[in-house]
């Protein structure tokens, strides 16, 4: 068995509400074992087989999504092991409480280095970012997590489908 982690894209914003009760049912009724949600920010911990590859798992839960819940579902899945590696890996002082630690990921590896090169040279006092193994770090000061440079960047629609973003906070209560 894979412990798996599905990290779900824009629920329970903009009018897509997803229950936890109801997105471990459908997890449970796609064939997962121990499936576990964590918070209402859509982040799903589950076990699988190993049967099918990544990218049919990823589709297959994509399409399920959509069609329980009725919106264009994205989701970067992730081994328990890379989240343990993403989260032992920050960068940044993860107790400093005037910032926010982020953590970007990808479900397409090439994006990570397209945001980087796209970024460019960053003010490392408003966004202070990272390459990690297959993410980006994002340490942003409390409150501007929407309006710096790199924000607009990452917010960019052409992200939308690849890319999602979590507190490190979050992602240490999705491996408890």
């Amino acid at each position: 068995m894979t412990s798996c982690i599905a990290l779900l894209r824009g629920v329970n914003v903009g009018g897509i509400t997803v229950k936890s009760a109801e997105l471990r049912e459908l997890f449970e009724r796609l064939g997962f074992g121990g499936v576990r949600t964590v918070l209402a920010s859509g982040n799903v911990a589950f076990e699988t087989d190993g049967g099918e590859s990544s990218a049919a798992l990823k589709e297959r839960i994509e399409r399920a999504l959509g069609e329980r819940f009725g919106y264009d579902a994205w989701i970067v899945l992730v081994t328990r092991a890379e989240l343990e590696r993403a989260v032992e890996a920050f960068p940044f002082d993860a107790g400093d409480v005037q910032r926010q630690p982020w953590v970007i990921f990808a479900s397409d590896p090439a994006v990570v280095d397209e945001i980087l090169h796209a970024a460019g040279e960053v003010d490392p006092d408003v966004d202070p970012i990272a390459p990690g193994e297959g993410v980006l770090y994002w340490n942003p000061v409390k409150g501007t997590t929407v309006d710096t440079p790199f924000a607009k960047l990452i917010g960019k629609a052409r992200y939308k489908p690849v890319t999602t973003n979590r507190n490190l906070r979050t992602l240490q209560k999705i491996l408890g």
